[in-house]
């Protein structure tokens, strides 16, 4: 064979693998979002990610948490939601229900009516006095209980803490169960205390058995 023919025959070879290699060592773009196939790995079938089974472990622990909290919510959830579903009702000195009205005890215990283990005081100055635990201004979560002092020396307002510093009660004669804040003055400078007594386990079943 004439040398220049065997040349030019290496040369067509040779500049296809140079560009293949060329090509490979390339950066993908910061756009490309694709799957690249390994050497010898046929693209149809695309290789699991490396972290896939850390990110998998990552988000079971996730789910598992938000689970959790959500059972230990669960008595608050059902307390706060029967109180919004009454906003709006007029305030009635003695009153415990939607079609009669609420005082700002009646309110709290209808609110809590269906907590089971859970039997509160009609007044407030009685749930002040020795239910649940004392629970400092900064560590309030939703379902606590609220205590003022608006006239005289004892506890005579309860309301239900709603988060972020807010709270729903039945104020007094003439207004509605309604929303208010702890942010304002009137409320800072009457505020006494605040009780915890969720969330609140059913009392065991004591079973007999019989031999």
């Amino acid at each position: 064979m004439h040398p220049l023919i065997k040349t030019w025959l290496t040369v067509c070879l040779l500049c296809p693998l140079a560009a293949y290699a060329s090509n490979r060592e390339q950066p993908l773009p910061s756009s490309f979002s694709g799957y690249t196939a390994r050497t010898g790995e046929h693209e149809s079938t695309p290789r699991a990610p490396r972290h896939a089974p850390r990110k998998a472990s990552t988000h079971s622990a996730q789910v598992a948490a938000a689970q959790m909290a959500a059972r230990q919510n669960s008595q608050s959830n059902a307390v706060l939601s029967r109180a919004v579903q009454v906003l709006g009702t007029p305030y009635k000195w003695g009153g415990s229900s939607p079609s009669k009205g609420f005082d700002c005890s009646g309110l709290v215990k209808y609110a809590f009516n269906d907590v089971t283990a859970i039997d509160l005081p009609r007044t407030s100055n009685a749930m002040a006095d020795g239910h649940g635990i004392k629970v400092a201004r900064e560590d309030l979560k939703p379902g606590d209980l609220l205590f003022f002092k608006i006239k005289g020396r004892q506890v005579n307002h309860v309301a239900i803490y709603l988060g972020d510093d807010k709270f729903i009660h039945a104020p007094r004669r003439g207004k509605a169960v309604s929303i208010d804040t702890l942010n304002k003055p009137y409320w800072k400078a009457h505020y006494v205390v605040a009780k915890r007594v969720l969330p609140k386990q059913p009392a065991p079943t004591l079973r007999i058995t019989q031999r």
